[in-house]
């Protein structure tokens, strides 16, 4: 785990024995991120912050959806990130937070073991870069928990310009007719469909929890409640564009069933046209082509007369057929 203090005139990076002295002073602030949550982590932490025993919990197990809880000196918030993994899924890449006086603790995971491990990381370690850069000077425990999630909004909106780009070449193709293998040309628009259907849920119900944050008055000092709305902003934003080019990515999907599915129809209808000019002339010749057609003599007469027959029962089929609009 990493342990830095954060001042005005910078960063400096301390030890788990020093948290307490540093909390009692006052002076700054002490953020904690631990990249996956163990026995050690746990040992060295849970009295250190005097982490409740749910919050303990909830680092230790993979929530599938966020959540908030508020505590009496502390707040607790669970979030997720999408992560394209193989085949179309989406990985909801876990990031739980303690927020309290004077301090950030940043739990990550558990993830997916096909996630990478600096991809639950990326996001905390860009923002720890931004401070020690001197570009973002925090004040307060929310002032870095924002920087972070807007760090992973924008990822959030680069993955749906990812996929916005992906619907863009499904819908040329569609339109173009450039597509060879229907089943998995319907495969790629419905995984692309999965994604955005993925952002969008996952971006609304983060959306929900911040909201719920803003109702909680004792969790968030008042010179913070902007960034909580900023962050109910952005996540709405973000699962209106998902949603929309969801939306969008489906018409292109029904457009093009229906002109498969139109195709197919005319198809089976010129085929049972086939069918039925080609079915007198079988019944017929069934019946009495062993009876004209002999190894040694043939009645020429009756075959006329037979194929004249079949011929203008196929003919009249032809014509009805054509008077019915079916060819």
């Amino acid at each position: 785990m990493d342990v830095h203090h954060i001042t005005p005139d910078g960063v400096v990076d301390v030890t788990v024995d020093d948290i307490p002295a540093l909390l009692s002073s006052g002076e700054g602030l002490v953020w904690v991120d631990v990249p996956a949550w163990d026995d050690e982590a746990a040992a060295a932490l849970t009295a250190a912050f005097d982490l409740h025993p749910l919050a303990v919990h909830d680092f230790e197990v993979r929530n599938r959806l966020p959540k908030v809880h508020s505590y009496p000196d502390a707040l607790l918030l669970v979030l997720h990130a999408p992560e394209r993994g193989r085949g179309g899924h989406v990985h909801h890449v876990e990031l739980d937070r303690v927020i309290g006086p004077g301090y950030l603790l940043t739990v990550h995971g558990p993830v997916n073991p096909a996630v990478a491990p600096e991809v639950a990381l990326r996001d905390t370690r860009e923002v720890l870069a931004r401070i020690r850069a001197g570009r973002l000077r925090p004040t307060t425990a929310f002032d870095i928990s924002h920087a972070i999630v807007s760090t992973l909004t924008r990822r959030m909106e680069a993955f749906v310009e990812e996929l916005t780009a992906e619907v863009w070449e499904l819908e040329r193709r569609v339109t173009a007719d450039s597509y060879d293998n229907p089943e998995k040309f319907l495969d790629e628009m419905f995984r692309t469909r999965h994604g955005l259907l993925a952002v969008r849920t996952i971006a609304a119900q983060t959306a929900e929890i911040y909201r719920r944050l803003t109702a909680i008055s004792r969790a968030v000092p008042d010179e913070s409640r902007h960034l909580v709305a900023d962050l109910v902003d952005q996540f709405e934003r973000i699962a209106g564009l998902a949603g929309e080019e969801r939306d969008y990515l489906q018409g292109v999907i029904e457009f093009y069933r229906a002109r498969t599915e139109t195709k197919m129809t005319i198809a089976a209808e010129r085929l049972a046209v086939i069918a039925v000019v080609t079915l007198p002339i079988t019944a017929l010749a069934s019946v009495l082509g062993m009876n004209l057609i002999v190894n040694d003599h043939t009645t020429g007469v009756p075959l006329a007369v037979a194929l004249a027959i079949m011929l203008a029962m196929s003919g009249g089929l032809l014509w009805w057929a054509k008077r019915q609009g079916w060819w």
